[in-house]
């Protein structure tokens, strides 16, 4: 029994891994597409100020040059940010910013499927977190959110406290197609999907994207709530316990981490 239970912690830890490779993967690739764009800037611009001698021109092309530049390297630095290979450890950090540094990641990717990503982030103190994982789950949340509007539309980002509960919430939400009721309590299952397979972009469809979120937010003693309406839109709110107020946690029988009980609820009817 015991070399079974330790077989399944390491095809576990091998799935995680492969997951975070997946999601380096899928930020290589945006970067990939936003150099390109940061290229054909930086050429253009160069050309003009070759043809042009004037220098209200010249200066104008070497602006435009520099921005772009400039540009490159802070996607240069978030990429090699998440690639990273930090400790399996929560540190304090600035949630903030993981945020706007993965929202910044998919700007292009929001564009081009005609994504408004509004803002609203309140000052909040400081999270404990591995910083790799809750981008992945971030950005597994906001790729489903943009997959929920296929002709565009709007999706809220709220960083907030919640002094009652003693939590900082992180809140994703769409105003898309949203989730009927009886598929809502699946939603977390491993390989259940709501989805016909991976979109144009090649995203999504596996029915894992959302069972590795909870599983991530488990192991940082953090809740998280989805609430949903068919036509109206789905919300997933992330709770993260105050630094010095950890949210009470047990031990799940044939588990190796701390988890909350009722981490998920489904009121399914939140926005009627």
């Amino acid at each position: 029994m015991d070399q079974l239970e330790n077989k399944i912690q390491f095809l576990e830890k091998q799935l995680a891994q492969a997951q975070k490779m997946a999601v380096l993967g899928e930020l290589t690739s945006t970067a990939t597409h936003e150099f390109n764009n940061i290229l054909t800037t930086i050429l253009n611009y160069a050309q003009l100020g070759l043809r042009h001698k004037d220098e209200a021109t010249r200066d104008k092309a070497f602006d435009k040059i520099l921005g772009a530049a400039n540009r490159a390297a802070k996607i240069t630095a978030t990429i090699l940010g998440a690639a990273k290979n930090r400790k399996n450890t929560l540190e304090p950090t600035n949630l903030t910013k993981l945020v706007e540094e993965t929202l910044f990641l998919l700007d292009r990717e929001m564009s081009k499927y005609r994504i408004i990503v509004e803002r609203e982030f309140q000052p909040v103190p400081e999270i404990f977190a591995e910083g790799n994982q809750i981008q992945q789950v971030l950005l597994n949340l906001l790729i489903n959110a943009r997959q929920a509007m296929p002709d565009g539309g709007k999706i809220l980002v709220k960083i907030y406290q919640d002094k009652d509960q003693e939590t900082v919430d992180l809140m994703v939400r769409d105003y898309g197609c949203g989730i009927p009721a009886d598929k809502l309590a699946l939603i977390f299952e491993p390989y259940y999907t709501t989805k016909n397979g991976p979109d144009a972009s090649g995203q999504g469809g596996t029915g894992l994207g959302l069972a590795a979120c909870q599983k991530i937010i488990e192991q940082h003693n953090a809740r998280i709530r989805v609430e949903s309406s068919p036509g109206k839109g789905t919300a997933f709110t992330l709770k993260f316990p105050l630094v010095a107020h950890p949210l009470p946690a047990k031990k799940t029988k044939n588990s190796s981490h701390s988890v909350n009980p009722n981490l998920v609820s489904f009121p399914s009817s939140v926005y009627s």
